[in-house]
């Protein structure tokens, strides 16, 4: 449990340290990942989808900090998020050309924080 606890922990600061660094920067944020910003409409789908959703993402990550008895529900939402990242952004290799490198770190980062957080459900349930 004190991994689960952990890995979470560490997980949700990255995505708040994301959600802050879209949101404040998200001129330099967008062009890392291949997005071109138009004004108005685009600035917000960036703001909401890359600040609100990560900061979302990282609330229910670092709830188990504060509400022990929601680390296994936590765990299980991190797991479904990133199999639903690691399955668009692979299908996004075949699709697309001219994926840029920060594209390539992400799906890294996807694919680790989806295996340890399979292999952490595999394990609760292996010891429950």
């Amino acid at each position: 449990m004190r991994a689960t606890r952990y890995f979470l922990a560490v997980v949700g600061i990255t995505y708040l340290c994301l959600a802050v660094w879209c949101s404040l920067q998200p001129e330099q944020t967008s062009q890392l990942v291949g997005f071109k910003l138009e004004p108005g409409s685009g600035q917000s789908e960036f703001l909401v989808v890359y600040g609100g959703l990560e900061l979302g993402l990282a609330g229910i990550l670092l709830l188990p900090l504060i509400r022990p008895k929601q680390l296994e529900s936590s765990l299980l939402a991190c797991l479904i998020v990133h199999a639903c990242l690691v399955l668009f952004r692979s299908a996004s290799f075949f699709l697309y050309s001219g994926i840029q490198p920060m594209t390539y770190r992400l799906a890294i980062g996807e694919w680790i924080i989806f295996l340890v957080s399979a292999w952490l459900v595999w394990r609760s349930k292996a010891t429950a």
